[in-house]
C-alpha cells in the first residue's frame, strides 16, 4: 500500500571535516561539491531540497547557483541534529511528514538512491527510519571498516527488507554483503525522538548513530540501490570523483 506522503530533502554540511577540511566547497569540475550534491537531489523530483549548513561560506556558495541553504548552529553534534534544526526553521509547521538526510559528500549519488528512500517509506507503514544499501562491489568490502555492512531480513526477489544490524565488522557465510548508504528517511516524529536520545552503547562501540534508533526500538527498512556512489572522505576520494564526473554533463 502506498501513502501519501510530503517529503523534505536536507543535505547537511560544515567546513571542519577531520580528513578533508574545506570538503562542501571542493572544486569538482569548476562546481563546489555541495552544489552538486544539490542537483542530484533536485533531480530525484521527490520535493524541496535545502542545505543545511554549518558555515556562512557553504550558504553564500549555495545561494550563488541559486540553491536553498540555511545557516545552523556549527556546534551542532552531528549532521542528524543538523537536518533536525534545518527542517524545524524550514518548515515550522510541519507540513513535510517526511525529512531526508542526504549525506554532502557524495556529488556523483544516482538521484534514484532518494526516491528508493521515498518509496520505502510509502510503501512500510511501520518503518520509521528508511535507508537504502547496494550490493558490494568488490569482494574485499567485506573486510573493510570504513564500509558499514547492513544485515537484511530481504524475502527472495524483494526490494527492500527491514534492517536487523548495522556493522564495520566482517560479514561471513554465502549471503549477500549489503553495502550501506549515507542516506536517511525520517517520519518526522522519529526524527525527533532520535535526536532527543543520548547516545546508546552499540552506537558508540561501532560508531554508528543509526545503531541508537535500533536501540531505541524504531525499526529500519532499507531499499536496494543499483551501485554505491563514492563517498568523498580524503583527498584520494575528490580525485576519483573528479575522475569519474570529468565527462558528465556541466552542472550550473
Amino acid at each position: 500500500m502506498t501513502t501519501a506522503t510530503t517529503p523534505l530533502i536536507i543535505i547537511p554540511a560544515r567546513m571542519a571535516a577531520q580528513r578533508l577540511p574545506g570538503k562542501p566547497l571542493a572544486d569538482i569540475g569548476g562546481v563546489p561539491m555541495i552544489v552538486r550534491v544539490l542537483r542530484q537531489a533536485e533531480a530525484a523530483n521527490q520535493g524541496p531540497v535545502w542545505v543545511a549548513a554549518g558555515d556562512a561560506e557553504i550558504v553564500d556558495a549555495v545561494h550563488a547557483h541559486g540553491g536553498q541553504a540555511v545557516l545552523t548552529d556549527p556546534d551542532l553534534p552531528s549532521g542528524t541534529d543538523r537536518v533536525k534544526a534545518a527542517a524545524d526553521r524550514i518548515d515550522p509547521q510541519r507540513r513535510h511528514d517526511l525529512v531526508i538526510n542526504l549525506q554532502g559528500d557524495m556529488p556523483a549519488v544516482d538521484p534514484a538512491v532518494v526516491s528508493v528512500v521515498v518509496e520505502v517509506l510509502q510503501t512500510e507503514p511501520a518503518c520509521d527510519i528508511a535507508t537504502a544499501v547496494a550490493p558490494e562491489g568488490d569482494p574485499t568490502e567485506r573486510t573493510t571498516d570504513s564500509v558499514v555492512k547492513a544485515v537484511l531480513a530481504l524475502a527472495p526477489g524483494a526490494q527492500h527488507g527491514r534492517a536487523l544490524y548495522f556493522t564495520r565488522s566482517t560479514l561471513y557465510g554465502d549471503g549477500p554483503i549489503w553495502h550501506h548508504l549515507g542516506i536517511y528517511g525520517y517520519r518526522r516524529a522519529a526524527l525527533d525522538q532520535f535526536v532527543a536520545a543520548p547516545p546508546s552503547p552499540l552506537e558508540q562501540r561501532e560508531r554508528l548513530e543509526q545503531l541508537r534508533a535500533m536501540e531505541m526500538g524504531l525499526r529500519i527498512d532499507a531499499g536496494i540501490a543499483p551501485a554505491a556512489p563514492i563517498s568523498v572522505d580524503t583527498p584520494a576520494d575528490l580525485e576519483a570523483v573528479r575522475a569519474q564526473l570529468a565527462s558528465a554533463a556541466p552542472v550550473a
